[in-house]
């Protein structure tokens, strides 16, 4: 093949390959316009109630690679409501990866809070007592960041099997009983 043939070739052969991404493109796209098309409505959180299977998961983020997901499973025990006037966020003034597990923990237990100082009306609050079933944590940070789960701990709080551990019922999601 000569050098101009080669050239006529290379030519060639992005126009087949933008005319594939196009065809790809209009194809995907079709069914993204449909869907901001629709009326949006707000996900329906199924209502939990004492006694469902319920997990607590942080990680997992990332779209190629992701995170590892680390979990706390077990069994609703208890729901109550609470009266909250949001006081103001920690002001914490270093990255969330460096935070200390007290510093966590002093962080959950403000949530729901506000970052500026307005004043905010009382909002009801759902908490949730948990009976633990079974864990994963990370047990070092090169497993993964240290969040909410680290060491066999949920926040300030020692995982056993058995044990209750309080938390904001809008963290917890149902799940399947595993065996």
């Amino acid at each position: 093949m000569t050098l101009a043939g080669k050239a006529r070739r290379r030519a060639q052969r992005p126009a087949w390959l933008h005319a594939c991404l196009i065809a790809v493109f209009l194809t995907a796209s079709g069914r993204w316009v449909a869907a901001a098309d629709a009326p949006a409505e707000a996900p329906i959180k199924p209502v939990l109630q004492v006694g469902d299977c319920v997990e607590f998961r942080e990680g997992g983020s990332g779209w190629l690679l992701t995170t590892p997901v680390y979990w706390l499973r077990g069994s609703l025990t208890a729901i109550r409501s609470e009266r909250r006037t949001p006081a103001r966020c920690p002001r914490l003034e270093r990255p969330p990866s460096t935070y200390t597990p007290a510093e966590r923990a002093l962080l959950a237990r403000s949530l729901p809070c506000r970052a500026d100082n307005a004043q905010l009306a009382e909002i009801e609050v759902t908490r949730a007592s948990v009976t633990v079933d079974a864990w994963e944590t990370p047990w070092s940070h090169q497993h993964g960041t240290a969040g909410w789960l680290f060491r066999g701990q949920f926040l300030d709080q020692t995982l056993t099997r058995g044990g209750i551990v309080e938390m904001d019922a809008e963290w917890l999601t149902r799940c399947t009983a595993k065996e």
